[in-house]
């Protein structure tokens, strides 16, 4: 018998978060539990307004999805067939469920279940939203402990942001336009951006634009990782030759299993892989750190842009990602 229970959380961020299509005071997801045989497996669906998600439509979702589960154990084909489309963020939570499930009845960490080796971790970066130059500066100052920073840009003050954060700083930038710009105003910034020390550009253009984009990587000093662009494994081939990289993240591909998936195309294709997030707690972002030794980077930070985080999971020592060793995810709650 497998019982599901669901419940929202309210995350409120410890600054307004912006970005170049809007801006946020914090995020409701839904945490689910799947019992099973008296085991709780965890997961946490952050939906996407943009992609016209909510946590009533993903509710709805996990429960049509625990309706068509057989057996639990088959975690991966399991979370596949039972799949709503239009609904990667439940499908990612029930996903992750499963995997936090199958880690707990064996009694072993995911990253252990996946044979994957927790000490190889790469540095996250830590995101700055669009803001005023001097409260830029100032989030960048109280980021001293991260020695990645991710700045978002994609406004008419691009400019004076990244030139305040040079003031502020010299650790290394990235920086993701969030599809704010046209190809003319791309191919401007992009020898000024590496002049100013940035390592990367995520989703310079809006995602419809794949051809502009394949000009725009074969002009461009710096290597370009598409975000927008990318949803799951089969996106991943077109975009070949129009990006260095992907960047992943389990609320948009549905879950570790596609996540999977996706990173096994893109070495395929010979690109890069970022693992990223949105607004999660720990307990979507030790979710996806589980993977993290497989990425080439990490923008794992979003449960460190909330002011009370409901679960404790992974931790981050000097930049870089430390997985917990219980088992399954080895997330609990506060």
């Amino acid at each position: 018998m497998i019982h599901l229970r669901y419940r929202t959380v309210e995350l409120k961020l410890n600054h307004t978060f912006r970005l170049s299509r809007g801006a946020t005071d914090g995020r409701q997801n839904l945490i689910v539990e799947i019992e099973h045989e008296g085991i709780i497996g965890l997961g946490e669906a952050a939906p996407i307004s943009h992609y016209d998600q909510d946590c009533a439509s993903a509710a709805d979702a996990v429960d049509a999805m625990v309706r068509r589960l057989d057996d639990p154990r088959c975690f991966d084909s399991a979370a596949q067939r039972v799949a709503v489309p239009g609904q990667p963020a439940a499908e990612a939570a029930v996903d992750m469920a499963l995997r936090d499930l199958a880690g707990k009845r064996l009694g072993v960490p995911l990253y252990e279940l996946m044979g994957l080796d927790p000490g190889v971790m790469p540095v996250t970066s830590f995101t700055i939203g669009l803001d005023r130059p001097e409260a830029v500066a100032r989030k960048v100052r109280e980021a001293s402990a991260f020695p990645v920073l991710k700045v978002k840009m994609g406004s008419d003050d691009d400019r004076p942001i990244l030139e305040a954060v040079r003031r502020a700083t010299n650790r290394p930038i990235r920086v993701d336009a969030n599809e704010g710009w046209s190809f003319d105003e791309a191919l401007s910034r992009l020898e000024w951006l590496q002049e100013m020390g940035v390592e990367l550009v995520e989703q310079p253009l809006p995602a419809g634009r794949l051809e502009e984009s394949r000009e725009l990587r074969h002009a461009s000093p710096l290597p370009i990782i598409a975000d927008e662009s990318v949803h799951t494994a089969a996106d991943i081939p077109r975009l070949a030759g129009a990006f260095d990289g992907i960047n992943i993240k389990l609320m948009k591909c549905g879950g570790i299993g596609e996540a999977l998936r996706m990173i096994a195309v893109a070495r395929a294709h010979g690109m890069k892989v970022m693992l990223g997030c949105m607004i999660e707690s720990s307990l979507a972002i030790t979710a996806a750190a589980h993977l993290a030794p497989l990425c080439d980077y990490a923008d794992l930070d979003g449960h460190l842009l909330i002011k009370e985080d409901p679960f404790v999971g992974a931790t981050v020592d000097k930049g870089r990602l430390v997985l917990p060793k219980g088992p399954g995810l080895g997330v609990v709650s506060r």
